[in-house]
């Protein structure tokens, strides 16, 4: 590709952007019409529709302990679970930590207050506030206005369609439903307002104006649990950097406050969810200590009743030091024993949960009632790590996740071999029971010798100390347990509370952006509206459609006139479209390079293009410059110009050509000073015949001896060959294109054409320019660029004719 096709194409590519600017800044008012709608409309949505407001918080998930747990300090080794950022998140967002939230909100009914078509909510500081029987059915969504009357009365006014009826106790609906309903009556501030459909009172709250509340409009609805949760379950929760454990809560709604305690309220609950989880293992133990306690505090008593029964009816003498011996002896291994007792029962009450449980929700964790074995407290707390884990999965998986199923297979191994270590301790335990049970019959055999009394006072107390030495350890265990309850404190905190910011702007609609928005839109709705009416145009418009065509020049523009007469040039010498035409007959000279006579053909590509308009007009500017000048109307199928001028058609060139007129007897005098006119004669039946003959060549040859302009009036050149055939004897050749009229593709073809025959001397003459709308593109470049510098102005009195003066000046700048 050489160097000249590659500026062609660059030149193709090319954007004229002065053209275009002048495209759109024709269509100004549509685009100030278009910019002031849309801004009007940005307006009237700002204004009207419910602002929405966005409120945070941000809470802190700890995923390690930076100290020792308070548990661990105080030796009782209750391990809780390291806490995984996304888990969190999953909790944080589960259904149940929002509904928890939501039954400790008093959300169940909202008031509203109707300005300017706005609703608004009232909370948290609505005038009224309405106590609703739970127990008693309520209509959701169904409006309840307030109208407030003299002596403490106010009337309500109920209207609803496919009304629902709500039961709050079960949190259902009822399958009963109203089509229509409508409630009007007169109550007094705190009555009983009760029908099949509700039941609740109205009270006054310390927020109720008298004076403002006249002319308010006030109602009230009742929300269902499931759609309030629903509502407020669109949080968004993220952590504020990806290496940071801290999360930023943010909930977006038309109530800023109630947004606001919603976070607060879910944040509380959250964290008394995980202290709820942390305390289960303490609580689980005193509930077992408990219930051990219950069975041994009556044999305490039975055994403490015997004892000081027994000693007040005999009469006991101390016992001798080696006899004590044997006592205390005797209490250690009762208490070995007591111990050994508390602990196998420990084993069997965790083996019968493990086997029938699949859960550590209520287990008891080994250190907490003193059982020091390092396997089994190890495998308990894993069994408690992969429950946890397990838990926080299915938050975010299903029970099939292969995840979820690895950690149940990892629970049934470590269920297994912690079942194995508990039949062992169980086996040990008897094995030890029964050593201390041998060793406490041979002390009972010394204790046989002693003295009935003593004998049986021992025994007595024997038991007494058993008994008490088994309720002593469980209480010390449960205010171990209960110590540990007390000392625990959430894992996670919260940053920063939820708050109403001093100028909390909302997040929709935003002002700024919608005004910026419906600029925009206002512009390009005209510059689409402009470009497609443009681009399916398929009329020559611009300059620029006629030079991707073809590469024939364009000599000049003719812009439109207002007159009813053809004949422009002569009636009004100093228009602004006279002045197109002495532009175009300053470029014609120079086209023709100086020469002092030319011969001009002017055709089109279809009739009505205006070339009869042209050749009057052209021939008109040349015989005001003061050169003789004829004009022939060589449409010898449809002469009109005779009509133009009031002229006669009798005889023209048709009758020059048969050979029945002279020269002399076709040329009339036109009533314009310095032109001549030559008809085209009576209609012949072979004009192309004719005008090929040589006669027409004697024709020309004479009347370049007398004329310095001659200008040709053809028949266009897409229907008949006759200008095709005449411009042999020109020296320019004219052809007229119209402005909004020529149609693209018929005058790309025929320009195809023009060019293979190499035609000399061709121009392009654009006609019919409106200048004051469609002008982009045309008069940009030539025209007044060479001929609007004569030394003189004009003036006229036609407004119409200044107008397309002035925009002459500005496009031909």
């Amino acid at each position: 590709m050489n160097s000249d096709n590659i500026q062609d194409i660059q030149k193709e590519q090319s954007i004229d952007y002065k053209a275009l600017f002048f495209k759109f800044y024709a269509y100004w008012h549509f685009f100030a019409i278009a910019i002031f709608v849309t801004l009007i409309i940005a307006f009237l949505f700002n204004k009207y529709t419910k602002p929405v407001y966005k409120v945070n918080t941000t809470v802190l998930v700890k995923d390690d302990k930076s100290s020792m747990d308070p548990q661990a300090l105080l030796g009782f080794g209750i391990s809780n679970t390291q806490q995984n950022l996304e888990n969190e998140i999953g909790i944080l967002k589960s259904y149940s930590l929002t509904r928890k939230t939501i039954k400790n909100l008093n959300f169940d009914v909202s008031y509203f207050t109707v300005d300017n078509f706005i609703h608004t909510e009232l909370y948290p500081e609505s005038p009224i506030e309405v106590v609703y029987d739970s127990t008693h059915l309520q209509p959701i969504g169904m409006r309840f206005y307030i109208t407030f009357l003299e002596d403490g009365k106010f009337r309500l006014e109920a209207d609803g369609q496919n009304v629902k009826l709500y039961n709050y106790v079960k949190n259902e609906f009822t399958e009963e439903e109203y089509p229509a309903y409508s409630y009007t009556k007169t109550f007094r501030i705190g009555e009983d307002i009760e029908n099949k459909m509700f039941k609740f009172k109205v009270y006054l709250t310390r927020h109720y104006k008298e004076k403002e509340q006249e002319d308010s409009e006030l109602y009230f609805v009742f929300n269902d649990t499931e759609s309030i949760i629903s509502k407020y379950r669109g949080f968004e929760i993220e952590p504020i950097n990806r290496e940071a454990s801290i999360v930023d809560i943010s909930l977006e709604g038309n109530n800023t406050q109630k947004a606001a305690d919603f976070l607060n309220g879910l944040t509380n609950e959250y964290l008394k969810s995980g202290l709820e989880k942390k305390n289960l293992i303490a609580i689980n133990t005193i509930n077992f200590i408990n219930q051990e306690l219950e069975g041994i505090i009556d044999s305490l008593r039975f055994a403490e009743q015997n004892l000081q029964d027994y000693r007040t009816e005999n009469t006991v003498m101390d016992l001798e030091f080696q006899a004590q011996q044997v006592l205390e002896y005797l209490k250690d291994l009762q208490n070995q024993k007591a111990e050994l007792i508390i602990k196998s029962k420990y084993y069997n009450n965790l083996k019968k949960y493990l086997l029938s449980r699949n859960d550590v929700d209520e287990i008891v964790v080994p250190s907490s009632i003193g059982i020091d074995d390092p396997t089994v407290n190890e495998l308990v707390i894993k069994l408690t790590d992969l429950y946890t884990e397990r838990a926080d999965l299915l938050l975010t998986s299903t029970s099939k996740s292969p995840l979820v199923l690895s950690i149940e297979s990892k629970i049934r191994d470590i269920k297994n071999a912690l079942i194995e270590n508990i039949n062992n301790l169980i086996e040990t335990s008897k094995i030890a029971i029964e050593d201390i049970d041998e060793r406490i019959d041979d002390l009972l055999g010394r204790i046989s010798k002693l003295p009935e009394t003593q004998r049986q006072l021992i025994s007595i107390e024997r038991r007494f100390e058993l008994n008490n030495s088994l309720y002593t350890y469980l209480l010390e265990k449960r205010s171990e347990a209960q110590i540990t309850k007390a000392s625990n404190l959430p894992d996670n905190e919260v940053v920063d509370r939820a708050r109403i910011p001093a100028n909390n702007a909302p997040v929709y609609p935003k002002k700024a952006l919608n005004y910026l928005i419906a600029l925009v839109i206002g512009i390009i709705v005209p510059v689409t509206y402009i470009l497609t009416k443009d681009y399916f145009n398929d009329k020559i418009v611009e300059r620029k459609d006629i030079e991707n065509v073809t590469d024939i020049p364009v000599i000049g523009h003719i812009v439109h006139s207002t007159k009813e007469t053809k004949m422009v040039v002569a009636e009004s010498p100093k228009s602004s479209i006279s002045e197109s035409f002495r532009s175009v007959r300053t470029n014609l000279q120079y086209l023709g390079q100086g020469s002092e006579k030319q011969v001009i053909l002017v055709t089109s590509d279809m009739v009505a293009a205006g070339k009869t308009f042209i050749s009057i007009n052209l021939a008109s500017i040349f015989a005001q410059y003061g050169k003789k000048t004829l004009l022939m109307g060589f449409d010898l199928r449809k002469p009109k110009i005779y009509q133009d001028f009031g002229l006669t058609n009798t005889e023209g060139i048709s009758s020059y050509l048969i050979k029945k007129s002279e020269l002399d007897d076709i040329i009339q005098t036109s009533p314009i000073s310095n032109l001549d006119v030559i008809m085209a004669g009576p209609v012949p039946p072979n004009p192309a015949e004719l005008i090929a003959s040589e006669r027409n060549q004697q024709l020309f040859d004479e009347l370049r001896e007398i004329y310095d302009y001659i200008v040709i009036d053809t028949p266009p050149v897409g229907l008949v060959t006759d200008a095709f055939l005449l411009m042999k004897h020109t020296d320019v050749n004219l052809f007229i294109v119209r402005q909004n009229y020529t149609h693209k593709k018929i005058f790309a073809s025929i320009m195809k054409d023009v060019e293979q025959r190499k035609l000399p001397n061709l121009a392009i003459l654009v006609n019919d320019v409106k200048l004051t709308r469609d002008s982009y593109g045309y008069g940009y470049g030539y025209g007044y660029g060479y001929g609007y510098g004569y030394g003189y102005g004009y003036y006229t009195d036609d407004k119409e004719e200044q107008k397309q003066g002035f925009w002459s000046k500005v496009f031909n700048k």
